[in-house]
């Protein structure tokens, strides 16, 4: 396959880091970004330091990271064809306990991140000669609630990545920019410590397949969008089963 430009936001834990580990293993050019440099830079080495990802942090909330992420794949690597919206935060809390900043928070960071960087990006895709792909990463929960789970304020910033998906595919199609989303399921990831699950396999009852995914599930999935010519609009749920239905006995 032609080698590509890749962005990815939010590369230096978990879904990020795997999927900046995916394309890099293909031979792809990927630029890498995290709030964090610290912790990027220790996710470069750990990928080994390779010679074909650049490093660039920054809050993606704030438009001209966005913009400064785009610049610095042309400058690197002479052109975008991929983008990977992966930076969000998520945390739950009971919908009666949300305050205003909580929700700007989650707004700020996983809605306008993802629409501003995603502006930034198509401003360059539509120079090339074979349009490019934007992959957002959502979740099964927009569309699938779960009881006793209260996460109503990042979920609602995540049911607005989802609308932006649809509409970017339809205003860009055109142009043969493809749109999609992946929204995962129960992933293991550093997010869960986070939220206070000590054991992340316990909730593998949640998936037909009995079993909780790994970031490579999701990685996987990306790469495949980004090289494929004739998808584009869709939200693509990666969930081992999670939305299709549960077990019973």
């Amino acid at each position: 396959m032609q080698q590509k430009t890749v962005i990815v936001t939010g590369a230096s834990t978990g879904i990020g880091k795997a999927i900046a580990h995916y394309f890099i293993g293909k031979g792809d050019n990927v630029v890498m970004n995290s709030v964090n440099e610290n912790n990027l830079r220790q996710a470069y080495q750990e990928l080994g330091s390779p010679a074909s990802a650049r490093l660039l942090a920054g809050d993606v909330s704030d438009k001209s990271v966005g913009e400064a992420l785009v610049r610095t794949a042309i400058g690197q690597f002479g052109r975008v064809d991929v983008l990977v919206n992966n930076a969000g935060v998520f945390a739950p809390k009971p919908f009666l306990e949300v305050e205003a900043a909580d929700l700007d928070r989650f707004y700020s960071i996983n809605l306008k991140g993802t629409f501003f960087t995603t502006q930034a990006a198509i401003k360059a895709m539509l120079g090339n000669e074979n349009g490019g792909s934007v992959i957002n990463i959502g979740t099964v929960l927009v569309d699938h609630a779960i009881t006793g789970f209260t996460a109503t304020a990042p979920v609602i910033s995540k049911a607005g990545i989802h609308t932006l998906t649809r509409q970017l595919a339809a205003e860009f199609g055109k142009q043969n920019i493809r749109v999609n989303a992946v929204a995962p399921g129960i992933i293991r990831s550093p997010l869960q410590g986070k939220i206070g699950v000590t054991d992340a396999d316990a909730l593998s009852g949640l998936a037909l397949l009995q079993r909780i995914g790994e970031p490579s599930d999701i990685a996987e999935v990306v790469y495949t969008l980004a090289h494929s010519n004739f998808i584009t609009g869709e939200i693509i749920n990666v969930d081992g089963g999670h939305v299709a239905g549960h077990t019973f006995g």
